[in-house]
C-alpha cells in the first residue's frame, strides 16, 4: 500500500503540473489572439480614416496616453468591422459606414483595465448601448499607449506621446501601438505568477486631411 501510495502520488503531481501547464498555454494562445483582434481592429480603421478642414468639429483626430489613454478619429470603415450591421443596413435604413471609432480603457469586472471599443455615426452622439455596454477588445490590460511620428520643436523627427489640441485638425502620418496583456486576474489574486503578453506595430496612415477649398469646389490657394 505504501508503494501504491507513492505510485498514485507521483502520477497525481505530473498530472497536475501537465494540466496547468495546458492552461497556462491555453491562455497565453487566448491572449495572443486578443493582441490580434486589438492591432487589426485598429489597422482596419486607420486604413480608412476621414478629415475634413471644413468641419473639424465633426472629424477631429485626438488621442492620450498616461492614466486613461485613449484613441479616437473618423473613419470609413469596411464591412467586415465589428458591429457594422448596426450601423449600415439596419432597420431604418441608415448607412453610416464613415463612423467615428473611439479605443480607451475601462474597468473591468474583476478590478483589471479592459480595452473596449466604442463608435457613434459622424453626425451623431454615443447611443445608450454604446455608452452602457462597448465591444471589449481585451481583458487585464497592463499598458496599452499610442505614439505618433512628428516633429517636435527642434525640427527633430522622432516618436511622440503628447499631442496638443491645437493639433486636432491634423492626421499624423504613423502610429505606432503598444499593447500589454495580462492573463487570468485571478492568478495574481491567488499570488500565482501572471505572465505579460506584449506586442508593438506599426502603422502608416495612408490620409490626409481634404482641404476646405477642395470641400467647397475652390480652386486650391
Amino acid at each position: 500500500m505504501f508503494v501504491f501510495s507513492i505510485v498514485v502520488a507521483a502520477i497525481y503531481a505530473t498530472w497536475a503540473v501537465v494540466m496547468r501547464a495546458a492552461q497556462v498555454g491555453q491562455e497565453a494562445a487566448a491572449q495572443a489572439q486578443r493582441q490580434r483582434v486589438v492591432l487589426r481592429a485598429i489597422g482596419d480603421a486607420l486604413m480608412g480614416v476621414e478629415s475634413f478642414q471644413a468641419s473639424q468639429h465633426y472629424y477631429w483626430f485626438k488621442l492620450e496616453n498616461g492614466e486613461a489613454p485613449f484613441l479616437s478619429f473618423v473613419a470609413r470603415l469596411p464591412d467586415t468591422y465589428a458591429r457594422n450591421g448596426k450601423f449600415v443596413g439596419a432597420a431604418g435604413g441608415r448607412d453610416a459606414s464613415s463612423r467615428r471609432v473611439t479605443f480607451s480603457l475601462a474597468a473591468g469586472d474583476a478590478g483589471e483595465k479592459d480595452l473596449i471599443l466604442r463608435q457613434n455615426p459622424v453626425l451623431m452622439d454615443l447611443d445608450q448601448d454604446e455608452q452602457q455596454y462597448p465591444l471589449v477588445l481585451a481583458r487585464n490590460v497592463k499598458e496599452f499607449t499610442i505614439e505618433w511620428w512628428g516633429t517636435n520643436h527642434l525640427d527633430h523627427a522622432e516618436w511622440m506621446t503628447d499631442w496638443d489640441d491645437t493639433m486636432t485638425n491634423t492626421i499624423p502620418q504613423m502610429l505606432r501601438v503598444h499593447l500589454v496583456l495580462g492573463t487570468n486576474p485571478a492568478h495574481a489574486a491567488n499570488g500565482a505568477n501572471s505572465p505579460e503578453f506584449a506586442a508593438t506595430r506599426i502603422y502608416t496612415v495612408p490620409s490626409q486631411m481634404m482641404p476646405a477649398q477642395v470641400q467647397s469646389g475652390g480652386p486650391p490657394k
